[in-house]
């Protein structure tokens, strides 16, 4: 059985994160997602080809929650893109729950950040919720069930027969969510899912995630900007180099469960780990490639 190791960090004569294993593993949940040594080239063989992904390999075990910072135009998108199999890595394999995909799992739901896009505007907020589990062909009663669990689990019920231009854009984005909650994937991607809102809308969508996370054992990859957000939420943090992009660290997340916005980020664990995502992310953005 997989070990897990709990990383502890120094600071060598070159200003890097180096792990130190402790003497105690604890045996690892299986891994739910495997990615192995994913490159991704685009425009091959034309004057602007270039490599965004050159050799990314990590693992997400069932009920995790992993987050994948890294600096800006460093291909995370494209890494979510392969993962949700919207995007076939030019070469590289990626496993759900043992086998190698080659075209979008059945059971792998991706939450976008533009939230506008993503709903159907002439759909009220149940038939948005709704609708992924009618065309999968599920029963009116099960789809029913799951639209009303799916809006209680984000705070929606009682907002079913709204249209999404009636809402704020946090309960539109929360929309987007019920939906991907009602197909119950084994894993839920998200790419930025939170960039559109204010920090106060932000905070109240994060917690409220932390909460149907933890209740209803979910699995969770989510990309974001925000080095706040990544190790807020987050059991483990993957940061990536700049493209092309390779994993530089996954730095564990030894913070206690559960979270609170103002008093674990005050803790000096929190900031520690903060800062030094912070420090890889800066250095990584201005190491020569």
């Amino acid at each position: 059985m997989e070990q897990r190791v709990s990383l502890e960090f120094s600071e060598t004569k070159d200003d890097m994160a180096t792990p130190i294993a402790n003497d105690h593993p604890e045996p690892l949940a299986p891994a739910l997602l495997e990615v192995a040594d994913v490159h991704h080239l685009y425009g091959r063989g034309t004057k602007d080809e270039y490599t965004a992904l050159n050799g990314i390999s990590f693992s997400v075990r069932a009920g995790e929650f992993v987050s994948i910072v890294g600096p800006s135009g460093c291909g995370k998108t494209t890494l979510l893109r392969c993962v949700s199999g919207l995007m076939r890595p030019s070469s590289g394999t990626i496993a759900v729950n043992g086998e190698v995909i080659s075209s979008v799992p059945h059971d792998l739901t991706l939450v976008f950040q533009d939230y506008s896009r993503s709903l159907y505007p002439w759909l009220r907020v149940a038939a948005n919720v709704d609708f992924p589990l009618r065309d999968a062909g599920l029963p009116r009663d099960e789809r029913s069930a799951r639209v009303a669990q799916a809006l209680a689990d984000v705070g929606l019920t009682g907002h079913e027969r709204k249209y999404p231009r009636q809402l704020s854009g946090g309960m539109q984005q929360r929309v987007a969510i019920a939906r991907a909650l009602a197909y119950r994937p084994s894993m839920l991607l998200m790419d930025e899912p939170y960039a559109s809102v204010d920090a106060q809308t932000r905070a109240s969508l994060e917690d409220m995630l932390l909460d149907v996370w933890a209740r209803r054992n979910k699995t969770v990859l989510f990309v974001t900007h925000d080095i706040d957000e990544s190790v807020y939420l987050a059991d483990r943090v993957l940061v990536l180099s700049a493209g092309p992009s390779r994993v530089i660290a996954d730095i564990a997340v030894d913070i206690p469960r559960p979270r609170d916005q103002i008093d674990t980020k005050a803790t000096p664990e929190f900031v520690e780990l903060r800062a030094e995502v912070a420090r890889l992310i800066r250095d990584a953005g201005t190491a020569p490639r």
